[in-house]
Parts: structure tokens; sequence; C-alpha cells
């Protein structure tokens, strides 16, 4: 990973999100996971799915110390994955054992194993979630939260499966709070239904540049 942003004893915040080509983030699992503005697209990314798409998410969440996510992700993966059998499926048994930890002002408690309430204070709870975890905290879903690490600069990599379709509306992975950074591309990977999934680490800042000609005197 890029030691750019963070280093040996610091956490690794990875954003892991399923976009559209035009990066729309929003309810990418079912119809009614998320109707916000009126959003009639839900679903959009389940009939792109094969084996090795499957095999790659299972690979990715092994990778994950700890998951964190906003109220409402939460809310979805805890009426799901506590009911799905972790003896049959790797994700499951992931997902119900690690620690979890729910960003949210407005839960007064959360139940799902292994969970925690960061209840005040969202940015600094993360911060020090960094440094006192360390491994890598993934966010998934989560657009709401995703927005505040993003605006406090919080976010050291990004995991980003971009299917192969556009909406034209909804929510979008990067909002205008987003601080500028550069990224390398660490890995790419391409299912058989054309889904890029691919891993950008942080490199610093941005180096700009011109391709206007210099002046030229007659």
């Amino acid at each position: 990973m890029s030691q750019n942003h963070t280093d040996e004893t610091t956490g690794t915040l990875v954003v892991g999100t399923f976009l559209t080509l035009d990066g729309v983030m929003q309810a990418p699992g079912g119809p009614d996971e998320d109707r916000d503005g009126g959003f009639e697209h839900g679903g959009w990314s389940v009939n792109y799915w094969d084996e090795q798409m499957g095999e790659i998410i299972d690979g990715q969440f092994a990778e994950a110390d700890a998951l964190l996510l906003g109220r409402k992700t939460y809310e979805i993966f805890a009426a799901h994955w506590p009911h799905v059998d972790a003896e049959d499926d790797p994700m499951a048994s992931k997902l119900n054992s690690m620690p979890k930890y729910v960003a949210s002002r407005t839960l007064d408690a959360v139940e799902w194993n292994n969970s925690t309430l960061l209840s005040r204070g969202v940015v600094e709870a993360v911060e020090n979630l960094k440094k006192e975890r360390g491994g890598v905290i993934m966010t998934q879903g989560s657009h709401d939260l995703i927005q505040t690490l993003l605006a406090h600069d919080l976010v050291d990599e990004f995991w980003l499966w971009i299917f192969p379709l556009v909406l034209g509306n909804g929510k979008r992975l990067f909002g205008d709070g987003t601080i500028p950074t550069a990224l390398e591309l660490a890995n790419a990977e391409t299912s058989s239904t054309g889904v890029h999934m691919l891993r950008y680490e942080r490199t610093g800042e941005i180096e700009y540049g011109s391709f206007a000609l210099d002046d030229v005197t007659e």
C-alpha cells in the first residue's frame, strides 16, 4: 500500500464500492435498498455477477480486519447476513464474526454480533480507530459516511467495481467535498460480464501541468 498517507502503525481505511460508469453507487443490490430522491433503479448490479466476482468479493472481505458502516448500510446488512448459513457462505461467516463499527446519530444501539456504535464525533472516532486497530478497515456502501470520510481526508484506498451501465441520476461516490488526491492503480481484473474490479492506492498530491505551447516569438 502507499506509504504517503499511512504508516505501519496506522490502519488502512478502504472504500469498497459498486459503481455505474457515471459514478452512481446508490442501491446496487435491490429495488428497495435506497429510494432516496425517488431513485427507481435499485438492483442495477445484480444481473452482472459471475463466479469470478463472487470469489473476488469473498477474498476482499477476507482481507478486511474490521468493517465501518453508516446507519442505512448497517441496517441492510444486519437484516440479511445473520440469517445466512455461515457454514455454506464464507462471506456470511466473515461478516457475522468480524468487528463492525457503525456511525450513526440516530441509533441507540446496535445488536448485530460484534458491533460497536460510533454515535458522536465520527471523524475523531474514525481517526482513533485507524490508530488503535491497525489493519484494513473497510467501508462498504454507506454513501453519506463516505462523503464525510472524503471531506476529512481519511480514505487510503479505493476498491472500485465499475459496472457497464449508466443511470444518469442517483447518489455518486465523489461529492463536492472530496479532497483532490492522486491515485495509483494497484490491481485490475475484469469479469465475464464486463465489470472492472479496480484497486487504487493514494500516492499524494496531484501534479499539474499544461499542454499549451510555450510562447513563440515571430
